[in-house]
């Protein structure tokens, strides 16, 4: 189905494809016209520089992008020492072009006569410490995350994969902020069907304003309005390069830590690079206590719900008899408590995430104890659900990419009304539309379900448990690399014995 859809783009794009690239205004050769259409072009904004050169031309600048220093040391010193200094100096003949490159930090030089512009790059960003992801914590591993500068992220990526085959591609995005996104991929695994989908999707992705690749995301998965995370958002090298040794292939963005992976299976936002540190049993246990946590974060409430709404008989009876202690004196059914406690507990989580890190920890633990007490004592909540809301909290937790994370606790709001309408029947449903709706999603046209549909055995090493890293020889066939083969023999050495 994806190559049918490939190839109907492609005849379509034959027949007419759309061209972003517009015809802009050139240069003109006379010097003060083409400063004043740059002052105008920028509104006659104050922080717009210019330093008259004599007997060479005018240096325009944007003061709030630029070093000084590099202007003094790389222009000015140059065109000093050397009357090479211009022909090796890379140009542009377009307004739209003169504007782009001010705006990301490099000066321009304009003469008299001249239809041409001479840029030098003189970029003074601040940049912070490179440091590990708040929302990625791992045990064992790198401990390094991506920073708001596209150049070190690239070279974060590349310290890491050290291989010759790995492919930078920029692009521009947004007709107002032309923000600048990379494209990384190795070119002897990625399959080009892939690539080509991809850059099919980004040339028809317009938009005014394009902050960050999370903003980016929405323009090119596959179906906007699933709850699961269709691209794999990440700020660890450590984790796009496994990906991209994977087949797959990464969007990083300029002044943004976020990094976007695809194609992605829904299993791999139960991973984390902890697993791969360890010995492979404890790593199979702790994905194994992940998955478990789906099932919890999303049933859990629903189940509670139906069984003192529905179905007490499947229960023993002393603790049929507890469960109707803690609900005698409370006056509200279940779904309303559980929905009720599901909203503060999402309050108070968004609080301490918002709040400086004391205070955040101040509302975590006082907020929830005091509130916690209060609507016991006051009868408005049973203990038993202040106890099932608590464990669906901490399960969803559990799950290391926040997205997904996010979308388990959201899923748990209709599983808990099916459960509150139609008991274990209605959560059976809603189980099974998740399910169906998991087969049938894609990421950038491959089964997002993958291994388990299409069911595939053999790639079910890396699933529900995780086997030894030399057992796993092939890589994902949901991918369709080129080199099936992660490796060879590795484990060779044992014939020897």
């Amino acid at each position: 189905m994806f190559k049918k859809s490939l190839g109907r783009r492609e005849m379509k794009a034959r027949g007419g494809q759309r061209s972003f690239e517009v015809e802009g205004q050139r240069l003109s050769d006379d010097l003060q016209e083409n400063i004043q259409s740059i002052i105008q072009s920028f509104v006659h904004t104050s922080d717009l520089g210019q330093r008259e050169i004599a007997q060479v031309g005018t240096l325009i600048y944007l003061e709030s992008l630029v070093d000084q220093d590099k202007i003094e040391k790389n222009i000015l010193k140059g065109l000093n020492l050397s009357d090479q200094y211009l022909t090796e100096s890379q140009t542009v003949d377009h307004l739209d072009d003169v504007i782009t490159k001010m705006l990301n930090g490099f000066t321009i030089l304009l003469k008299e006569n001249c239809q041409i512009a001479y840029f030098f790059n003189t970029a003074g960003y601040l940049n912070r410490t490179i440091i590990e992801p708040s929302s990625e914590h791992i045990i064992r591993g790198s401990h390094e995350g991506f920073i708001e500068d596209l150049s070190t992220n690239i070279q974060l990526v590349r310290r890491l994969a050290k291989n010759k085959k790995l492919v930078v591609k920029y692009m521009e995005f947004g007709e107002r902020s032309h923000s600048k996104v990379a494209i990384i991929y190795i070119d002897d695994l990625i399959n080009k069907d892939i690539l080509q989908e991809l850059e099919y999707r980004l040339s028809y992705s317009k938009a005014g304003y394009i902050q960050s690749p999370g903003y980016l995301l929405e323009f090119i998965e596959d179906e906007s309005f699933s709850p699961f995370p269709q691209m794999l958002s990440t700020e660890r090298p450590d984790r796009v390069v496994a990906n991209l040794m994977e087949g797959r292939f990464a969007i990083i963005g300029d002044r943004s830590p976020i990094a976007l992976v695809a194609p992605i299976n829904f299993f791999a936002f139960f991973q984390s690079p902890d697993d791969y540190n360890t010995r492979f049993f404890i790593g199979s246990f702790l994905t194994l206590i992940r998955l478990m946590s789906l099932y919890i974060g999303i049933a859990l409430p629903s189940l509670y719900i139906a069984v003192v709404a529905f179905h007490y008989e499947v229960v023993p009876y002393e603790f049929m008899l507890t469960l109707k202690g803690t609900l005698e004196y409370v006056p509200f059914p279940p779904i309303v408590e559980a929905i009720s406690m599901a909203i503060i507990l999402e309050l108070i989580s968004e609080a301490a995430t918002r709040l400086p890190g004391p205070i955040a920890q101040t509302i975590g633990v006082v907020g929830g104890l005091v509130i916690g007490s209060a609507v016991v004592e006051a009868n408005l909540v049973s203990n038993a659900m202040i106890v099932v809301i608590a464990l669906t909290a901490i399960a969803s937790y559990t799950i290391p990419v926040t997205e997904m994370s996010t979308t388990i606790r959201l899923l748990g709001f209709p599983a808990s009304l099916a459960g509150s309408l139609f008991g274990f029947i209605g959560i059976a449903f809603y189980m099974m539309f998740i399910l169906i709706h998991l087969c049938k999603l894609e990421s950038f046209g491959q089964p997002y379900f993958s291994p388990i549909a299409p069911l595939k055995l053999e790639e079910n090493k890396d699933t529900f448990f995780r086997f030894p890293i030399w057992a796993t020889k092939y890589r994902p066939s949901t991918t369709e690399v080129k080199d099936i083969r992660r490796m060879g023999n590795p484990r060779g050495w044992k014939k020897h014995e």
